[in-house]
């Protein structure tokens, strides 16, 4: 297995590792800081540093046991097992999935409806709703980007699989569930506005999202209503 460092430090940008298994399918690493794509939100890319090449990392992704695959490039040369690399990620991407999915979970406490669906892009990101009347659109932007503006902590903790099955309401999506069978689960919490498991990355405060603008509201269903946000820059 993988330790994945980004779980603890969303902000680390570069790591030392060793390779451990390298094929077609990509190159898995001892420790990474890269993000593996799930839960709506896409894997970094970067790339791995040997004795002063480079093999670019176009996505990172779960193998069938766990492990965390840096997939690389058509034409990247492959570092083979026991080689010692420097893994760096493409930051400014990183940074703004991680405005973006922290934006996310406001608007889920601005829209306090199930949430049916989800996707964290690149600079966008939309989530679906179980809604039969489509929310108020500029309604929407001034609440969410008021609480950007109060720039709230955003804290991340762990607790037991138990205490998460004594309160489900705490999962607000119908389609996702968290990942059971290593007895804990990660939840973050924007203290007094939202609290969700989830184990993708997020800003330290919500002031550092930055103004945020609703695209559109689409209706996907009789009882569904998509709201689609982008960073304002």
């Amino acid at each position: 297995m993988t330790e994945p460092l980004f779980r603890d430090d969303a902000y680390r940008r570069e790591c030392s590792a060793r390779v451990v298994a390298a094929d077609d399918d990509g190159v898995v690493l001892d420790e990474t800081v890269f993000y593996a794509r799930g839960g709506g939100q896409p894997g970094d890319t970067g790339r791995l540093v040997v004795d002063g090449g480079a093999a670019e990392v176009i996505d990172t992704r779960y193998g069938p046991d766990g492990e965390i695959v840096h997939v690389l490039s058509e034409n990247a040369p492959r570092p083979t097992p026991g080689t010692e690399v420097r893994a760096v990620i493409d930051w400014p991407r990183r940074h703004r999935l991680m405005r973006m999915h922290t934006c996310l979970h406001l608007l889920s406490a601005v829209l306090p409806y199930p949430v049916t669906g989800g996707q964290v892009e690149d600079g966008r990101g939309r989530l679906d709703f179980d809604l039969a009347e489509p929310p108020d659109r500029e309604r929407v932007e001034l609440e969410l980007n008021a609480l950007i503006e109060a720039d709230h902590p955003v804290h991340s903790r762990w607790i037991d699989e138990s205490e998460l099955d004594a309160r489900p309401e705490l999962v607000k999506t119908l389609s996702v569930r968290p990942p059971r069978g290593v007895g804990r689960i990660r939840l973050i919490e924007v203290p007094g506005v939202d609290l969700q498991p989830c184990g993708g990355t997020h800003v330290a405060a919500t002031g550092e999202i930055g103004p945020v603008r609703v695209r559109k509201i689409e209706k996907k269903g009789r009882r569904n209503r998509r709201v689609k946000l982008a960073l304002s820059e």
